[in-house]
């Protein structure tokens, strides 16, 4: 007798960069492939997302997901969904769970969704539908999260506290501490800060030149590697300028190899306006390198106050220096936050715990749904 075919999550997300929600979604999918559950991701034709899982052998379907009004993409993905035989629909970014809601209802599948932000929930009309009716649960990626949804009126009873995660093996480097600050111009004797993340406002990195400029006044020059790319680039690049501290602030554009420059890295500094938890605090964390961070949203939940790292507030920039300064100054304290690290993703943001918490709420939600296919069926005679 064949056995049955496996359980299939068809995965939704409507971005077309790739950044730490992405990540998530694939480390979510391989770890679930690895379990027996068949996958599918549907994202835009053309995004990174899409071609990274035809690259993988990923099963993946282009929908165009243009804006929250496109009605042609919300029949599109029922198509989607129903050609893929979907168990169960997971919606990974808020233009996919308002599209992908609408269409998991018109197929009669039931459909999660992810939150990732801390910012406000709107207790409006269309809010009370996703979190109401179009899906069943909602998964917050840290307390913070869960927080802003109870605040916006979203049932406590569907919402799980699933926090987002990392693979240690991600972040071991590949090349020599040595060889890759050489190649940035960095000496043994130099103490060297690293960013990774958009080159955006909400990531603060204004604040951080403030603060770099104040360290100036006290003879501290560190040097800072800048990894990743945004809108807000050529305005940090004059603010830079402006402060007098181009020669040491270095703009390095998109990378691929984050473990090696977390391995050359001395600090890892992520002075954030806004963070629902902030995958690349994880990382750091992951490699065992000591942090400064805001104290917002996830991120302040997710990094131990001298523990881990050491919290400010954002956007202070006196505050973001004199913990920076503390941090540049204390080589033990720098140890010992470094070690702390990856004890602290074992015991709560491992990739294995995020799959396996993932992997009972679907259990949940389709056993929900079994038990109300057999309440609706008429008795047999």
């Amino acid at each position: 007798m064949s056995s049955p075919p496996p359980t299939t999550i068809v995965h939704v997300d409507a971005e077309t960069g790739f950044s730490g929600g992405e990540v998530q979604v694939f480390l979510l999918m391989e770890g679930l492939a690895k379990r027996g559950w068949r996958n599918v991701l549907v994202a835009p034709p053309g995004s990174a997302a899409l071609e990274r899982a035809l690259a993988l052998g990923i099963d993946a379907r282009p929908v165009a997901m243009r804006n929250d009004l496109h009605g042609t993409a919300v029949m599109a993905l029922r198509r989607a969904f129903r050609e893929s035989s979907a168990s169960l629909v997971h919606l990974h970014s808020g233009r996919a769970t308002w599209l992908g809601g609408l269409a998991a209802r018109l197929a009669h599948v039931p459909a999660i969704t992810t939150r990732r932000m801390d910012r406000k929930v709107s207790g409006g009309v269309r809010s009370r539908l996703i979190y109401r009716s179009l899906t069943k649960r909602v998964a917050a990626i840290s307390p913070a999260v869960a927080r802003a949804l109870e605040r916006g009126g979203v049932p406590t009873d569907r919402i799980r506290l699933i926090w987002s995660s990392i693979d240690p093996a991600s972040v071991v480097p590949r090349r020599d501490r040595a060889a890759v600050r050489a190649e940035l111009g960095a000496n043994e004797d130099e103490l060297v800060l690293l960013a990774l993340g958009a080159l955006v406002p909400r990531k603060g990195l204004d604040v951080l030149f403030d603060a770099l400029a104040e360290l100036e006044k006290k003879q501290l020059r560190p040097r800072v590697w800048l990894g990743g790319e945004g809108d807000a680039r050529a305005k940090l690049e004059k603010r830079a300028r402006t402060l007098g501290l181009a020669e040491r602030v270095q703009f390095l554009g998109a990378r691929r190899d984050a473990a090696d420059l977390l391995g050359a890295a001395d600090v890892f500094v992520m002075p954030s306006r806004r963070e629902g938890l902030g995958v690349a605090a994880l990382e750091a964390m992951a490699a065992g390198r000591p942090l400064v961070a805001s104290n917002v949203g996830g991120l302040g939940e997710a990094v131990v106050d001298g523990s881990t790292g050491l919290l400010v507030p954002p956007d202070d920039a006196g505050a973001l220096a004199a913990a920076l300064e503390r941090m540049l100054c204390g080589r033990e304290l720098r140890e010992r936050c470094g070690s702390a690290g990856p004890a602290r993703i074992r015991e709560t943001f491992h990739v294995d715990r995020m799959v396996a918490s993932y992997e009972a709420l679907y259990r949940e939600v389709l056993d929900e749904a079994a038990a109300r296919g057999a309440s609706n069926r008429p008795p047999s005679a």
